[in-house]
C-alpha cells in the first residue's frame, strides 16, 4: 500500500512555482505559462494549477470559442486530463492582454516504487492547447504548451490508507468519468495513520442514480458522523478539514464510507451475473 502525503491545499495560499520549458506557439500571438501550487510534484496529489495566457500585439482575434485541452501522459497512457473552457471565452480575447485563472487537479497514484527500473521519479508529459468540441476531425487542435514534469513518490512518514473491510477490488475503465474505482458494500472501512493534526480529506465517487435515485452517502470518522448527503448527480466530490480532536489519540483512526441503500446487479440489471451487493463507487480517498 502506498503512503500519501499530508498537505492541505487552498487556492491562493501557497507559493506558486513556475515550469521552465515551453513550446513555440502554434496560434499566433498567444503564450501560456503554467504554475503549480506545490513543489515538488508527487503522485496522489491535489494541486492548484494556474494558467496565465498572454496575448501579444500581433494576436489575431480567434474566430470562435475554443475549449482548452489539458492532457497528462505517463509513457503511452493518458493518466488524466482537465479539459475545460477558459473563464473568458477565447472569442473575446484581445491583443496585449493577460487571462489568468486557477483550477485544482489531482495527480493519481501511478508510481511503482518496487519496480526494478524505478530511479526515484517518473516523467509525466503535459500537453495543453486549443480545440473545437464541434470539430470531430481533430484539425482544430493546436498545441500551445508542451512540457515534461518530474513526479516523485509521496515523502516517507505520510499517513497510510488501508482498505480494511467492505471494499471490492479496484476496477479500471479509461473511458469512464471516474477512470478507476472500488465498489463498497453497504459499509466500507479504512484504517488511516493518525497524523495528530488537522488534515485534508477528499473523497470522489459515484453511484447508480438509475437504480437508486435517492441514495445517501454517510461518512464517519471513528464513531462520529462527519457528513451525510444526497448527491445531486451520479458523481460527487467532497472536501473536508478533519480536526485533530476528531481523530482521537490512538496511532490509527477509522474512516467509514457507508450508504443507506445497495443493489445487486444480477437482480437489477438484465443479463448481469454480478452477485455482489454494491453501494458506492469510490474513485479515490485523499488524506493529507
Amino acid at each position: 500500500m502506498k503512503k500519501i502525503i499530508a498537505l492541505g491545499l487552498a487556492v491562493g495560499t501557497l507559493a506558486l512555482f513556475a515550469l521552465s520549458c515551453r513550446k513555440p506557439n502554434e496560434v499566433q500571438g498567444v503564450e501560456l505559462k503554467v504554475k503549480f501550487s506545490v513543489e515538488p510534484l508527487s503522485d496522489n496529489l491535489f494541486t492548484d494549477m494556474r494558467y496565465e495566457w498572454k496575448t501579444s500585439a500581433d494576436f489575431k482575434k480567434l474566430p470562435k470559442d475554443y475549449n482548452v485541452f489539458v492532457h497528462f501522459w505517463h509513457k503511452d497512457n493518458m493518466l488524466f486530463q482537465d479539459d475545460h473552457l477558459p473563464e473568458i471565452a477565447t472569442s473575446q480575447w484581445e491583443a496585449n492582454k493577460t487571462y489568468a485563472y486557477a483550477r485544482r487537479v489531482y495527480i493519481p497514484t501511478f508510481i511503482d516504487e518496487f519496480d526494478p527500473q524505478f530511479s526515484g521519479s517518473e516523467p509525466l508529459k503535459m500537453s495543453i492547447g486549443f480545440y473545437s468540441p464541434l470539430d470531430r476531425s481533430g484539425k482544430s487542435k493546436s498545441e500551445i504548451l508542451k512540457d515534461v514534469l518530474k513526479v516523485l513518490p509521496p515523502p516517507p512518514g505520510t499517513p497510510e490508507v488501508i482498505y480494511e473491510s467492505g471494499w471490492y477490488d479496484l476496477e479500471i475503465n479509461p473511458d469512464s468519468f471516474l477512470k478507476q474505482w472500488r465498489w463498497t458494500a453497504k459499509e466500507a472501512r479504512c484504517v488511516i495513520d493518525n497524523p495528530r493534526r488537522d488534515a485534508l480529506l477528499v473523497i470522489r465517487g459515484g453511484l447508480n442514480k438509475d437504480l437508486l435515485p435517492d441514495q445517501k452517502v454517510i461518512l464517519k470518522v471513528n464513531d462520529q458522523v462527519l457528513d451525510e448527503f444526497l448527491p445531486a448527480e451520479s458523481t460527487f466530490e467532497k472536501f473536508y478539514t478533519v480536526k485533530k480532536d476528531m481523530l482521537g489519540d490512538k496511532d490509527e483512526f477509522y474512516l467509514v464510507v457507508a450508504t443507506d441503500k445497495t443493489f445487486t446487479p444480477a437482480k437489477s440489471i438484465p443479463d448481469s451475473k454480478d452477485e455482489r451487493e454494491l453501494g458506492l463507487q469510490v474513485s479515490f480517498l485523499y488524506f493529507r
